[in-house]
């Protein structure tokens, strides 16, 4: 039993303010919990509020605490929080005055077991997939044999070592190494950086482009190698213009970056074999290809060689070929210094027959005719030239003139067009809305005599009357009294409702006996309304 206090005892008890009291709650609890860590699934989650934090809710099966994470801490989380993920929590305690509700302000933020991380990778997995980014289409081809190649991996690792070690046995290559972390809180963003990095390289720059990209890591556990699940490196590997290989983990791990990469490899090691070929099997394989090809030269030289001696065999004796030409040389020999003669003489006469007409003086005139003629001609080709410009001037203002005169005229048409067609419009949609109101005043009016005409012809009103229909016991209508025997059950209908009754043997035309109602009715039932239907 609690025991009351007297009054009295009351009045000596200490008084708070309400400020002063939830400042007493917070320093309790704040003394009594300093940092704990909790594990519960995150509920009320709807991402980070406009001011950047969040405010969410950790429960089980039997409890609920509220929760939030400061704007700065959870710019820094490696994990963010997810509706409906499993977490464990580490913060402080404390109350929020305003609402009279403890809560704890987390941070640090990690899922709460394999289970929970491989449920997040799953549903990560499948949005990313839903999005394209794991399509085969998306992925491209290595290049044979890539000039450089760029590493994205810890540069104090064993990996970078068997990566180098590797490429060295079988085909040197330039190697350029973006140093990341590879664990750890911020390792995502490098790695993503790094990919973001090489591909902004541009061609031909003091810092060669890659044509190859491998993202390398070793193995570890599933938190250790979280950082290739993250969204963000997910995305850079997706959008890399560069092939990219990744490497992370053995050959039974399994990270998103995987799925978005171009070309996976079990191991560091097996990335660098697939991004060049053996420089020895090449050796062997280009003396192999010249041995082929020489002795396929060698072939086909010697058939050509008897091809020709076959075709040299064939042909006739090179005097016999040049027998009947060497005559005729020989004839157009002897005749050609007689020929030459002839035709001297024969120019000699034509060049002193033109000598003859052709002095000094006539030179002279007809070149003063020619330079006249040449004067004459390009005066009136000038005065042809004015001319034709101030015609063509002249017809080009004239065009001018009529193009703005009749662009105005136009312009004045087009207007009144348009208001005469506005004006159309308006009287007749002025006539649309008398005609469909008349034919609504129309539809109404036969509608109203068409109920009243149904009103009329109802048989309802004739029960309104006093009279009654009888029916039979299948709902059909009884019109003679013959057609009813005794003992049958019988409906009568009123105006107001409908009786049961059953015959009593009486005869064609007798009058019926009354019957006394078994029982009166205790009040008087409304007529239900009469159903007209719809007329449309």
């Amino acid at each position: 039993m609690a025991r009351l206090l007297a009054p009295e005892t009351l009045a000596n008890v200490g008084e708070f303010t309400v400020s002063e009291l939830s400042q007493a709650l917070k320093r309790t609890v704040e003394d009594s919990y300093g940092h704990v860590r909790v594990r519960g699934e995150i509920s009320g989650f709807r991402g980070a509020h406009s001011s950047g934090h969040c405010y969410f809710a950790l429960k089980d099966e039997s409890a609920k605490i509220e929760a939030v994470i400061w704007k700065g801490v959870a710019g820094r989380m490696r994990f963010k929080p997810q509706e409906g993920l499993e977490v464990i929590a580490t913060g402080k305690l404390t109350t929020y005055p305003g609402s009279s509700k403890y809560q704890i302000v987390i941070e640090a933020l990690e899922p709460a077991g394999i289970g929970a991380l491989m449920a997040l990778m799953e549903e990560r997995k499948k949005k990313l997939g839903a999005e394209g980014l794991f399509d085969e289409a998306r992925k491209q081809l290595l290049p044979w044999l890539p000039d450089v190649i760029g590493v994205v991996t810890s540069p104090t690792g064993a990996v970078i070592r068997d990566i180098l070690h590797r490429l060295e046995d079988r085909f040197p290559r330039r190697v350029l190494v973006w140093p990341v972390k590879v664990q750890g809180e911020g390792s995502a963003e490098q790695v993503a950086a790094a990919i973001h990095g090489f591909n902004a390289l541009p061609e031909g720059g003091p810092i060669p482009r890659p044509d190859l990209l491998i993202v390398a890591r070793g193995g570890g556990s599933l938190e250790d190698l979280w950082s290739f699940n993250e969204e963000i490196v997910v995305r850079a590997a997706a959008e890399s213009m560069i092939p990219l290989i990744s490497a992370v983990g053995h050959e039974t791990d399994v990270t998103l970056i995987d799925f978005a990469a171009d070309k996976r490899a079990p191991t560091p090691t097996a990335a660098a074999e697939m991004a060049v070929p053996v420089r020895a099997e090449l050796f062997v394989e280009v003396q192999s290809f010249s041995r082929r090809m020489m002795l396929c030269w060698t072939r086909g030289q010697d058939s050509r060689r008897n091809e020709l001696r076959a075709a040299a065999r064939a042909l006739p004796a090179a005097s016999e070929l040049l027998a009947i030409p060497r005559q005729r040389l020989d004839t157009a020999a002897a005749g050609l210094p007689r020929a030459l003669r002839a035709n001297t003489h024969a120019h000699h006469r034509r060049f002193a027959k033109a000598a003859a007409g052709i002095t000094l003086n006539v030179l002279r005139a007809q070149v003063s005719h020619s330079a006249q003629r040449l004067g004459i001609t390009g005066e009136r080709l000038k005065h042809g030239a004015r001319a034709t410009l101030r015609h063509r001037r002249d017809r080009f203002d004239g065009l001018a003139i009529r193009l703005q005169a009749s662009k105005l005229a136009n312009e004045q048409a087009q207007r009144m067009r348009i208001a005469r067609e506005r004006e159309r419009m308006q009287r007749l949609a002025e006539r649309a809305r008398r005609a469909l109101t008349t034919l609504l005043d129309r539809q109404q009016a036969r509608l109203t005599q068409s109920g009243k005409l149904l009103t009329a012809l109802s048989y309802r009103g004739v029960l309104a009357r006093g009279f009654a229909l009888v029916r039979d016991a299948d709902g059909r209508a009884v019109h003679a009294a013959a057609a009813v025997s005794a003992g049958a059950q019988l409906s009568v209908e009123f105006a107001d409702g409908r009786v049961g009754v059953t015959a009593d043997g009486g005869h064609a035309g007798e009058p019926a006996k009354p019957t006394t109602p078994a029982s009166k009715p205790t009040q008087k039932r409304t007529p239900k309304p009469v159903d007209q239907g719809s007329l449309f």
